[in-house]
């Protein structure tokens, strides 16, 4: 294989990954638990600079965990199948991309004029009552990586064919690609944090949120469907 060949397959594999990532960055539980994280500082001055490392600590939580889920999962696929995933597994992936993008787009949120997403009462009041009580870094960064696992139904599928596409890149780029993927699913966040930090309301956030929900939700599902026409497109057919 020539060297534009060899780099025109890298570049599909992270493009797969980078995709992936960011669909996992549009998803809202971590979002929600950051807001919960900032109940209630708002006005004291001495709590919020409290809270705001909590939100830090959250934040590398979900990086982290995002890092290592991949890793695990691309780790179990390395052993199962070696470095080369067969094509009927990047398909069912395909499958789950599409049934996880019609999930989305019926189930991720919640009837009504809220933010309130599909997570079952009795996890969804865990949550909230853990964010609002959380008071030390190591509980902020638990939440996060509980946070993380919580979507695990919506970024199964993305960590699958993210781990496929990673086990097919070069050594010393597969680190890398795992960092992309982490980095994207937390940007959502991180932005967030900076909007605070240089004035935004948690209210202001709030109300972003319920007023763009259908947005989010719509664009959840179509990145589902435009990664899943990418594989297709560059992976299966290779054009």
């Amino acid at each position: 294989m020539c060297y534009n060949e060899t780099m025109s397959d890298i570049w599909v594999n992270i493009a797969v990954v980078a995709i992936a990532g960011f669909i996992h960055a549009t998803l809202q539980l971590g979002l929600g638990c950051v807001i919960l994280l900032y109940h209630g500082s708002v006005g004291r001055a001495h709590i919020k600079r409290k809270t705001n490392t909590l939100v830090s600590s959250f934040i590398a939580g979900v990086g982290l965990m995002s890092f290592l889920l991949l890793s695990a999962v691309s780790f179990i696929m390395l052993n199962i199948f070696g470095v080369e995933v067969p094509a009927y597994f990047l398909a069912a992936g395909i499958g789950m991309l599409i049934a996880t993008a019609v999930v989305t787009v019926l189930f991720y949120y919640r009837r009504g004029v809220g933010t309130e997403l599909w997570l079952p009462k009795p996890i969804a009041q865990f949550v909230d009552k853990r964010a609002k009580e959380t008071n030390n870094t190591s509980e902020a960064y638990l939440l996060g990586s509980f946070a993380c696992f919580g979507e695990l139904p919506f970024i199964l599928a993305l960590l699958l064919v993210s781990a496929a596409c990673i086990l097919e890149l070069p050594v010393e780029w597969q680190l890398l690609a795992v960092a992309i993927y982490a980095i994207l699913a937390i940007m959502p966040l991180v932005i967030f944090r900076i909007c605070v930090h240089t004035g935004k309301t948690i209210a202001d956030v709030q109300k972003w949120r319920m007023h763009f929900k259908r947005f989010l939700k719509i664009i959840t599902t179509v990145s589902y469907l435009v990664l899943t026409l990418f594989i297709i497109a560059y992976k299966m057919i290779k054009v």
